[in-house]
């Protein structure tokens, strides 16, 4: 039951917008043609010329500015279209139409289109991924989709299985809040696998934030967030096609329809398939290097826009069957499953999902805004590692209700709502199940004052009453300011709070012959405490000329601190242990990064990142196992100039250097299954290039890990998969080797 002061808390967060109060400011929306439609434009700048008073453009188009009378010149401008400058004699809303360059007879660019973009004025630290920096790599889902950004590190889980896990500031992503659309979507049942469900070309941008993310979207995330907006029927090509081949015989197949059925509705299909049935044991270990597998993935997707109401819509219905086999070469699931003739795996996941997205946007006062969200998904898994039975089943409904406006001025904004979430989960861990109903009701207050000229800050509370983590707060705060010319000094500060689902989130442990053990009894999930985190961050973005290029720099660092967390220690070879923290767990992060235009089209991106990430376990403090101290990161891309906006060439090169890592500890295990302290260091290079033909038809051949690069022992004990040494979660580096592709994009209009 809630206290009645927690009550008061609620109301008063929720109050707040009633005393919102409006002084002179110039509001208007801007948009772009696109296929004879006008969308509106997200992410144009709109400022006073010869001042840095301004702001962009919503999700909507939308803009407010402080109006005074002795401001004229008003500038919009965004990459890509020409910029406009207007005269401005009152502050009576405007609306306005940006052209695009590719529209314009005589085009000269002075830049080309950024397909990683930082901003100098938020307030968080957050940058965009747009889908041309997707199409760098071979992107077939959201899981492979960072391998050109030295933010996120991307690795497998281990031997077998081929899950890929990323990480952010050197945590996994359990402490990411992932989203599509601001809607959470990988998470409990889906942590493990659930990147590999968002296709690769569903995605139209990416928005990455470091550091405490913003209430608004929830508690859970402690060191940032990762959201993924999907493409879009009225953006959206009518038909596109993507078809995919590697050298390991993966075969992938994506299509899109779009169609507008109305003056006001659109909606669009997206189809997504893949398939890979090769057996590989390039180390000759017995184990297959990959596994095989089946996907299905389908998405009917509807859009209603009514601008001269201000309402925008979005529903989304989704199905997806995978399947995956992994294991010994021999295996056969019809007569080895579970059974000791052949050590085996097999994961069979089945998900349904619904969302529905409302937002409006009042006409006549276009800084007051409604927006509404609302998603339920089944997930169900059955699996089995060897002889350990897996099954999970999740049930999830997730709402949220913003409202936005602003007081006194368009520099004092804030945003408010609240929030309801359900989960239910059913587990089988071996012969153990584990049934739990998790509920919470919050709601959440952010208050931004957003003046461009020197200092930009983002507050926000949020009060949350869950059945099991209790009532809590939640606090986060951004600032960013500017001390001279095209710099941006940020800090933040902010707490986090969720459930460890400790078996969804470290399935990989199933697949040794690990004694799994839950050392605590006392809390409310697994009989384990909630994990609690403090992230702090400081970043320093400055923008310069060199030899008359643009270029910057960015320097962050972040420390998460736990008060408490579910360690996940292997540190015995014949265990696996789940406690809570006694002592201290910390994440150390730094990143130093360096961006280049070295000429026309031809663009460098480089970093360094260092951890420092360590843990107290019951052996004593020990750095976190398999997390490289160092990383290198370089990626070049380079176009061709064609007669047009459109390259005939592109050419793009990922390199990546990991230093060495720590094993767990494995003193206890037979002299031959003993690991050396440290793994080797590790180098891959990735290639890519593209033949642009037409606006309509492209081709593109690449290769990953050229240098064929291997681990050659990954799976320790391969030869007795059911005796007490058998391990494949000791991987650092590449297992398959070298592997290239090929593929070709249509679109039609």
């Amino acid at each position: 039951m809630l206290h009645i002061y927690q009550i008061k808390m609620i109301v008063l967060f929720l109050a707040l917008p009633l005393f919102v109060q409006s002084q002179e400011s110039l509001k208007g929306q801007i948009f772009e043609v696109l296929d004879g439609k006008e969308i509106p434009l997200e992410g144009a700048n709109v400022y006073w010329q010869n001042t840095t008073i301004g702001t962009m453009t919503d999700a909507d188009g939308t803009f407010s500015v402080p109006y005074s009378q002795e401001h004229k010149q008003l500038v919009i401008s965004f990459i890509g279209f020409k910029t406009k400058t207007l005269t401005v004699n009152s502050n009576k809303s405007i609306r306005e139409v940006l052209q695009s360059t590719a529209d314009l007879d005589e085009v000269t660019l002075a830049s080309q289109k950024q397909t990683t973009a930082k901003s100098y004025l938020k307030a968080a630290n957050t940058f965009t991924v747009s889908s041309d920096e997707l199409l760098k790599a071979a992107c077939c889902n959201l899981s492979e989709s960072f391998e050109t950004n030295p933010s996120i590190d991307v690795n497998f889980a281990d031997a077998v299985t081929g899950t890929r896990q990323i990480k952010m500031l050197g945590l996994n992503s359990p402490y990411i809040l992932i989203a599509t659309e601001n809607i959470p979507a990988v998470r409990g049942a889906s942590q493990a696998q659930g990147l590999s469900f968002i296709p690769g070309t569903w995605v139209e941008s990416i928005q990455i934030t470091k550091g405490a993310g913003s209430v608004v979207n929830g508690f859970e995330s402690i060191t940032g967030q990762i959201n993924a907006e999907l493409v879009k029927p009225t953006k959206d090509h009518n038909f596109f096609l993507n078809l995919y081949a590697a050298s390991s015989e993966r075969l992938e197949l994506n299509t899109h329809f779009n169609t507008q059925v109305s003056d006001k509705w659109s909606t669009g299909i997206y189809l997504h398939g893949n398939t890979h049935q090769k057996k590989h044991d390039v180390n000759d270990d017995g184990f297959l290097d990959m596994p095989l597998y089946n996907q299905i993935n389908v998405m009917n997707r509807w859009q209603y826009t009514n601008p001269e109401k201000g309402i925008v819509s979005f529903i989304n219905l989704r199905y997806l069957n995978d399947s995956k086999q992994s294991g010994q070469l021999d295996f056969d699931p019809d007569t080895d499953r579970l059974t000791t003739n052949s050590w085996g795996s097999e994961i069979d996941t089945e998900r349904m999902e619904g969302s529905f997205k409302l937002g409006y946007v009042n006409p006549q006062i276009p800084y007051q805004s409604l927006g509404f969200q609302m998603a339920y998904s089944h997930h169900k898994q059955d699996s089995y590692f060897g002889q350990r039975i897996y099954d999970i089943k999740h049930n999830s409904f997730y709402s949220n209700l913003i409202y936005n406006s602003i007081i006194s001025d368009s520099r004092h904004k804030i945003k408010t709502g609240i929030s309801f979430t359900y989960d239910h989960y059913d587990e089988l861990v071996e012969t153990t199940d584990y049934t739990r109903n998790d509920n919470s009701f919050g709601g959440f207050f952010e208050y931004a004052f957003d003046n461009l000229d020197k200092f930009t800050m983002t507050a926000g509370i949020r009060a949350d009453q869950h059945n099991r983590l209790g009532f809590f707060i939640t606090p986060r705060l951004h600032m960013r300011y500017t001390p001279w010319e095209k710099s941006a000094l940020r800090a933040s500060v902010g707490r986090g709070k969720r459930s460890a689902n400790i078996f969804a989130e470290n399935q990989n442990l199933f697949a040794s012959s690990r004694q799994i053990n839950i050392l605590d009894a006392g809390g409310e999930i697994y009989g384990l405490d909630p994990e609690v985190a403090w992230n702090y961050g400081l970043s320093f973005l400055q923008g310069f000329n060199l030899f008359e290029r643009k270029a910057d720099i960015t320097l962050d660092y972040y420390r998460t601190s736990f008060e408490n967390q579910v360690v996940v220690d292997w540190e015995n070879p014949y265990q696996i242990n789940f406690y809570n923290l006694e002592g201290q767990s910390f994440a150390n992060s730094f990143q130093f990064e360096f961006n280049y235009n070295i000429a026309e089209r031809f663009d460098l991106r480089a970093a360094y990142k260092y951890y420092d990430i360590q843990t107290d376990y019951t052996v004593g403090r020990r750095i976190k196992p398999l997390v490289p101290k160092h990383r290198v990161f370089a990626n070049l891309g380079y176009e061709l100039q064609g007669k047009n906006t459109e390259a005939p060439w592109k050419f793009d090169a990922t390199y990546n250097w990991l230093s060495e890592q720590r094993y767990p500890d494995t003193s206890l295990s037979p002299e031959q299954y003993q690991l050396d302290e440290f793994s080797p260091t590790v180098g891959t290079l990735n290639l890519q290039v593209t033949k642009v033909f037409s606006p309509k038809f492209e081709v593109y051949l690449g290769g990953e890990n050229v240098t064929n690069v291997r681990q050659s022992d990954p799976i320790v004990s391969p030869e007795d998969p059911f005796g007490p040494n058998f391990d494949t979660n000791f991987v650092y580096g590449p297992i398959f080797g070298s592997m290239y592709y090929t593929g070709l994009r249509f679109k039609l209009n």
